[in-house]
Order: C-alpha cells, then sequence, then structure tokens
C-alpha cells in the first residue's frame, strides 16, 4: 500500500528521532570510558565494552530504516521535499561518525587492565584533554538533537583546542620519558589514548559539518585555513 505524504513526514521523523537517541547513547558510552579509564575499572569497562552491542544493532538498525524509507518513496513516486532528503542523508552520515565514536571509546577501554597495574597517576593533561573532548561531542549531540547550526560552528572552532592539548600531552610524556620518569607502559598508553580521543573529537566536527548542512544547504570542509564554506570563496566564520 502506498505510503501518504503525512506517513512519510512521520517515518522521517521517527528516523531522525532514532538518531537522536542513538547520538546520546554514543555520547553516554564515551563518557562514561573515560571515566573507566581515570577510575581504573576493570569492571566498568566490561560491562561497557558490553554495552556497545546494542549500538551496534541500532547503527544496522537506522541504516536499514533509511533504505527502506527511500526505496519506498521511489516506489511510490513520492515528492519527499529537499530538506526531508537532507534530514534522511544527515541520519545516514552522522550514524556512521557515531558509531566510529562508540569503535573509539570501546578500544580506549582494552588500556583499563595494564593500567591497573601501574602506579603512576593519569597527567592532568590528558584530564583537560578529555575533559575538551567530552565537551566538543555534547555540543555536536545538542546541535543534532535541537538542529543548531551556531552550536555545529561552535564546535567546529572548538576543534584546534583539541589539537593544542593533544600535542601539549605528548610532549609532556616524550620529556617525561626521556627523563625516566614516565615508564614505556604508561607512555605508550597516553600516546594511543590521546589519539584516539583526537579521532572522536574530528568524528564529532563531522556531525557538526553534517548538522550545518542538514539546517542549510550549506557544505563545509575543514582546509589548512580553517573551516571553509564551499558556497562562498572565503574561510567559514565561526
Amino acid at each position: 500500500m502506498p505510503t501518504t505524504p503525512e506517513g512519510f513526514q512521520q517515518r522521517v521523523k521517527d528516523l531522525k528521532g532514532d538518531m537522536v537517541e542513538q547520538v546520546h547513547r554514543v555520547q553516554t558510552l564515551m563518557e562514561r570510558s573515560f571515566e573507566a579509564i581515570f577510575n581504573r575499572d576493570e569492571l566498568s569497562a566490561k560491562h561497557l565494552i558490553q554495552s556497545d552491542d546494542e549500538i551496534d544493532r541500532v547503527d544496522v538498525a537506522i541504516e536499514k530504516s533509511a533504505v527502506k524509507l527511500l526505496e519506498d518513496a521511489t516506489r511510490d513516486s513520492a515528492c519527499l521535499t529537499e530538506q526531508q532528503l537532507r534530514e534522511i542523508f544527515t541520519v545516514v552520515k552522522v550514524n556512521n561518525e557515531v558509531e566510529r565514536i562508540a569503535d573509539l571509546a570501546v578500544e580506549i577501554l582494552g588500556h583499563v587492565p595494564i593500567l591497573t597495574t601501574l602506579s603512576e597517576e593519569t597527567p592532568a593533561t590528558f584530564r583537560v584533554l578529555t575533559n575538551s573532548v567530552v565537551g566538543i561531542v555534547r555540543d555536536a549531540a545538542g546541535s543534532y538533537d535541537n538542529a543548531d547550526a551556531n552550536l555545529a560552528r561552535v564546535v567546529l572552532s572548538s576543534d584546534n583546542a583539541v589539537s593544542m592539548f593533544t600535542n601539549k600531552l605528548l610532549r609532556e610524556a616524550e620529556e617525561r620519558l626521556v627523563a625516566g620518569t614516565l615508564t614505556v607502559d604508561m607512555a605508550f598508553i597516553l600516546l594511543d589514548l590521546a589519539r584516539r580521543s583526537q579521532r572522536m573529537a574530528d568524528h564529532a566536527s563531522n556531525v557538526a559539518e553534517q548538522v550545518i548542512y542538514q539546517t542549510t544547504g550549506t557544505i563545509v570542509r575543514h582546509t589548512v585555513a580553517g573551516w571553509v564554506d564551499n558556497t562562498s570563496n572565503g574561510p567559514q566564520a565561526t
């Protein structure tokens, strides 16, 4: 039976709602993963790794729902609006980005068992780095939830701060390793945690790009000159 225009609108709305829930599900996983790292909590790490199964299941379900919606629209020759199409395409892209954030959150949990054997404290710089990443992911989630292009631009403008803290952490780790005040095991863990944390922030920035595209139709990309609006000739003001 053909789907009515109202029916398609409701399906697009439901798809967006499912994606919003998934974004916040991943955000929670990431935040708790950092807590498990700082607390060196193996039990929490184990439970969080298992919780990723639900994220994977929803990831596949959202992808299938988006494809089915477009398949039905094609079959029924439905006249989906440009805004509806942008919302659907954005769901598919955001779904991929947040799934990668979840994967990275699970990957960092693999360090918890080793951390429990080390007496060295986690550097304060790493706490600052993770707080920055948490803030960026939260803002990216909020911008998607509320279709807020201005908040999405705040996310993009915050990207450099994560790079700065990452570089500072790596320099400190190198200096302490040379000075003999940091073990090789801890240095390796810090290097891996910093790189994966920065990649989480990168994926959050990609979500912000998609929010701007969904709400304004504007395509932005990152270049050496900064975030660039591809509909103009200069850097995007953020």
